[in-house]
Parts: structure tokens; C-alpha cells; sequence
């Protein structure tokens, strides 16, 4: 079934379809709207879940790792300093190991306070062991909700699906709604390993000393070390279980092919901008204007980011001439944040391309179409030169 709503409605829509059974968020702009959705299905009856009003985003994230904990599958959703707020319990829901998924409604953080778009809210919190995963419109919106479930509860770590605040959230765009008996089909009903249960106990997130030690049946357990060193290596193993995912919502719905990457426009082409979220289709058009102008020019978009897809990037750009990386997010005191990883993964390969980059859009300043195909052009027509620092577009100074 079809339906024209804003990219909220699409996400609290994978939710319901996801049988979430515990839903738990404090409301920040510009995820409100998902939050409100969620509410207004649960207490019309069709999502059967407890919905949780809670008193910050904090406690929102904590009433989730209680509930997964218990064996409940659960939700919440953020914007910006909603989700630095939440910081802490990020940190513990992934070295916990709890299936979640959270939506991040993609803000500018304060200072100086901002309500717009841009990435710096998720990039921030890269590094805390969740999955993050970056769409591009309501269609995967809706699809990658559903596909996020399945992925945490594959390998026991939680998800964060990233989308653009305003341009995805509050537009109105047609997206198909999966079939109802179809997700139930892909998505089995939750079944946690560590559910709370006192017929079975167990010891769980105790303070963990730095080596390994016997349990009570003499059996080694992991220290602090070996319990990171686990976490990283299981988030590298998530990616080829995310495209077998993906595999099997394909067969089912016709919808993916490509969870990890996308690309338009690449066979053949001597320069590749690499982009994540909307920004990503914007970028298409001028790609095509400039393929018109005999420059053989592809968009990449990068939708799994965390584990970040070494290999898969490998692949993508290290046989082009360029890459331009335009993103809306920095590592500050160093540059672009996906520029800076793209760089390092392409540093051993024996023939790679020279890289740009470009920061853009921050804090919703405005992404003119010129200031793009002025910056992609001369990315493509100067002397392959390999940067070292990010080029910023639309400054006021």
C-alpha cells in the first residue's frame, strides 16, 4: 500500500510493523513528530505497546535497556542534544550487548543553539559500539526500520537509523507500506538469550576486572578488554549479516540491494562524490548536468557507517582518478569526519585516488545547487592533487 506522509510517519510506521512492544522517548524538534505518531498508535490499539513518557532523553534510553533486558523489543528516538543527553546509556546499551533501535533525527547540537539539520549529533557518537546506518528517503526510511530490528537482534548490538531533521522528517513524500503477514514473515517475534528471568540467573555488567578470570564452574570469562575487543570484532561481522538481511527483505518486499552502498552513476566513472543521507540525491542532479558536459562523474552514498565498510570502499574508489567527500559534519581540530575514514582506508592501496573534501550545511546553512556543481567541477578539473585538510562551502565571514 502507498501512502504520501513526512519521513516520521514512515519511521513510527516500520516501528508499529516491527511489533515493537515498549516505546519510550522525551520529545525534542525535529523528532517530535515520530514520538506523537507512536503514541497516537498505540492508544488507537494498533501497535500493542507499553508507551513510556519519561522526563528526559536519559531516562527515555534507560527504560529501554530495562525493557530489552527483560526480554521486550524497544524503541526510542532523538535529535541533537537529545541524544548527547542520552550519552551515557549509549555507551551502556552497546557494551551491554541489548538489541535497540533508535531513530536519530539528524540536528545541529549547541552551542550556539540550532533547531536545523546537519550530522554533527550522530557522527558524535560514532564511536560508542552502535551500528549506525544512514537513508537517503521515506522508502528506506520505512525499510531500514524494519531491516534495523532484525539486524540488533542478529548480533546482539544496537542500531541507530540516521535521517536528515526537515528534509526527510517533516516532508511529504510516497513510500509503499510492507505488507503486515510479509514483516511478520522476516521478522520473527523477540527472543532475547540474556532475558532477566529468576528461574535462570545471571551476572550481568557487574564491575569487570582488567584480566580474565574463572566463573564459578572454573570456566575462563573475559575481562574489560576481551569484552571491547569482542564488541569490535562482532560489529566488523555485522556487515556481511546486514547484506544477508537486506538479501532476504528483497526477495520478500523487491526493495534493497544495496544496504551498504549506493551508486549512481559510477560504471565508467573517473570521479566519485561520496555523500550520505538527502544529501546524496541532491547531489545526483548535478552529477547529471556535468556528465552532460563530458565529465564521467558517480554519486556514492554511504549508508552503513558504522562498522565503517573498509572493504566495500576499497572497491568502490580506489580505480577512479578522484573523490570529492561532501559532508555535514567535522572531527573538530582535524576535518570531515567521513573524509578523514575514507582517507585512512584507501592509504594502503598500492594505486587510490586523490581525495577532496568539502564540509557543507551546518547548522541548516543553506546547500546552494551553484556552490555544489562549482565545487564538484573543480574538483574534477584541477591538478589530482591529494588534500589533507576539509574546504568549506557557504561561509560568512
Amino acid at each position: 500500500m502507498q501512502r504520501i506522509e513526512s519521513g516520521n510517519v514512515a519511521a513510527a510506521l516500520g516501528v508499529m510493523l516491527a511489533k515493537t512492544q515498549v516505546v519510550a522517548a522525551y520529545p525534542i524538534t525535529p523528532q517530535t513528530p515520530l514520538t506523537e505518531k507512536l503514541s497516537e498508535l498505540i492508544e488507537n490499539g494498533d501497535l500493542a505497546a507499553e508507551y513510556i513518557t519519561v522526563e528526559s532523553e536519559h531516562s527515555a534510553l534507560a527504560v529501554c535497556i530495562g525493557a530489552a533486558s527483560a526480554g521486550a523489543r524497544a524503541f526510542t528516538a532523538t535529535s541533537a542534544n537529545g541524544l548527547l543527553y542520552m550519552s551515557e546509556q549509549v555507551h551502556w546499551a552497546a557494551g551491554a550487548r541489548l538489541p535497540l533501535v533508535m531513530c536519530v533525527v539528524n540536528r545541529g547540537v549547541g552551542a550556539p543553539w540550532t533547531v536545523w539539520n546537519d550530522h554533527q549529533d550522530s557522527i558524535s557518537q560514532r564511536d560508542a559500539g552502535w551500528i549506525q546506518i544512514y537513508v537517503n528517503d521515506h522508502q528506506e526510511i520505512i525499510d531500514t526500520v524494519i531491516k534495523a530490528f532484525r539486524l540488533a537482534e542478529a548480533v546482539s548490538i544496537p542500531v541507530m537509523v540516521c535521517y536528515d531533521g526537515y528534509y526527510l522528517s517533516h516532508t511529504y513524500m510516497p513510500f509503499d507500506v510492507p505488507d503486515e503477514d510479509k514483516v511478520d514473515a522476516f521478522l520473527p517475534a523477540f527472543s532475547y538469550k540474556h532475558t532477566l528471568d529468576p528461574e535462570h540467573p545471571e551476572n550481568l555488567n557487574t564491575v569487570t576486572m582488567p584480566f580474565a578470570r574463572a566463573d564459578r564452574d572454573g570456566v575462563i570469562q573475559p575481562g574489560y578488554m576481551d569484552i571491547r575487543h569482542n564488541l569490535h570484532q562482532e560489529l566488523r561481522q555485522a556487515l556481511p549479516i546486514f547484506e544477508q538481511i537486506d538479501s532476504d527483505y528483497q526477495a520478500i518486499f523487491g526493495r534493497g540491494g544495496s544496504p551498504i552502498l549506493s551508486r549512481y552513476q559510477c560504471d565508467g566513472a573517473d570521479y566519485i562524490v561520496v555523500a550520505m543521507g538527502s544529501l546524496s540525491n541532491r547531489i545526483k542532479d548535478i552529477v547529471d548536468e556535468l556528465n552532460g558536459e563530458g565529465l564521467k562523474i558517480g554519486v556514492l552514498s554511504v549508508h552503513l557507517y558504522r562498522p565503517f565498510p573498509q572493504e566495500q570502499i576499497i572497491a568502490a574508489l580506489r580505480d577512479v582518478k578522484g573523490a570529492i567527500v561532501i559532508e555535514k559534519a567535522l572531527s573538530y581540530g582535524n576535518q570531515g569526519a567521513l573524509f578523514g575514514d575514507i582517507k585512512a582506508v584507501l592509504y594502503p592501496c598500492a594505486q587510490r585516488p586523490f581525495i577532496h573534501s568539502y564540509i557543507i550545511g551546518l547548522g541548516g546553512r543553506e546547500i546552494k545547487k551553484a556552490d555544489l556543481y562549482d565545487a564538484i567541477k573543480a574538483s574534477c578539473t584541477a591538478s589530482e592533487t591529494f588534500e589533507d585538510t576539509s574546504r568549506w562551502i557557504g561561509l560568512n565571514r
